[in-house]
Order: C-alpha cells, then structure tokens, then sequence
C-alpha cells in the first residue's frame, strides 16, 4: 500500500476527483496478464484489491515481487516511454483502476499544479523503490531523508484517508451504474 500513499498524500483532493472521474475500476480474473514485458503499455494501474506478481524474462519468469492493495505499476513506462522491463499479473481475482496514459498525459500538459504534484509522487515512489532494493542488498543503513514538508506519519495518514475516499467515490460510482 505504501506506493498508493505516497502518490495520494502528493495529490490534492480535487486530483483524485479527476482520477475517479477519468480510471476505470475493473475486474481482472486471476491469472490475467495486466503489463507485458517488453510490450509497449498504455494504462497506469492502482491496485483496488487482490494481488499481483511480477516476474521477470532474464530470471527465466521467475517472480520478482507480490503486489497488495495500493500498489501502482507501469508507472515507470509511463515516466520514461519505454516498454516494461517485467511482466504483471494477477495472482488472484483483483480489482484495479486503469487509468489511461493518453489522458493523464493530457491532464498532465494542461494542469501544471497537477504534473508537479503527480511527478513529484513519481520521484519520491521512485526513489523509495530504490532505496528498498539497495536495503535488500545488504545496506541496512539506508535511511529515507526528511523531505521537509509533512511528517511520515501524517503524510501516510493523509495518504491512507486519500485512498479510502478513492475506494468510496468508486464504490459510489459503480452503484450508480448498476
């Protein structure tokens, strides 16, 4: 869940009105191959429920990583418009809100409060990810540095509450369709 709130404690509330109003919620039988590597991808993913593994060609498919609830992928394709450099798939029956990139690159071009706020979310999801590969290669010494604004722990409060409304709105959204 922590790379969720890192992205949603950056974005303001009018920001995941937008991601509400332009993601798809959808359900994705486990099994299901969400990023392929090597492939180009057009959809950014925010895990709703369920779980994904990653897995990677050079390890002959072997699984790198499970994602939970909250996890972001193709967010690295979708910052450097390369294809992914691993596949992810649903280990379970999961629940995801794809969010187009053709129209978050478009809301990215036209909000500049957005893009700042969104790639800021990017750098420091980023920056975690490395950070925890170099901790599982031995340095335990790595330490996250303060980066002067919210505290962690009211960053990661404001996060959780973010995500739960994100849940809520889609909850909402879906009963109205149905």
């Amino acid at each position: 869940m922590q790379k969720v709130l890192c992205i949603l404690g950056e974005l303001s509330d009018r920001d995941i009105d937008w991601l509400v109003q332009v993601g798809r919620k959808q359900q994705v039988p486990a099994g299901s191959v969400l990023i392929y590597e090597g492939h180009p991808v057009d959809t950014l993913y925010i895990l709703l429920d369920g779980t994904l593994v990653v897995s990677i060609s050079a390890l002959d498919g072997r699984q790198i990583a499970r994602l939970s609830s909250g996890e972001v992928v193709g967010e690295m394709s979708f910052i450097d418009a390369r294809p992914p450099s691993a596949t992810v798939q649903t280990l379970e029956d999961s629940t995801v809100l794809a969010i187009p990139r053709a129209q978050l690159a478009e809301k990215l071009q036209q909000d500049e409060g957005f893009g700042c706020r969104f790639y800021r979310a990017l750098a420091i999801l980023l920056s975690q990810r490395l950070r925890g590969t170099v901790k599982q290669l031995g340095d335990e010494g790595a330490k996250p540095a303060a980066n002067g604004h919210v505290s962690q722990e009211d960053g990661v409060a404001i996060a959780q509450l973010r995500f739960e409304r994100l849940l809520n709105q889609l909850q909402v959204q879906s009963a109205g369709q149905a």
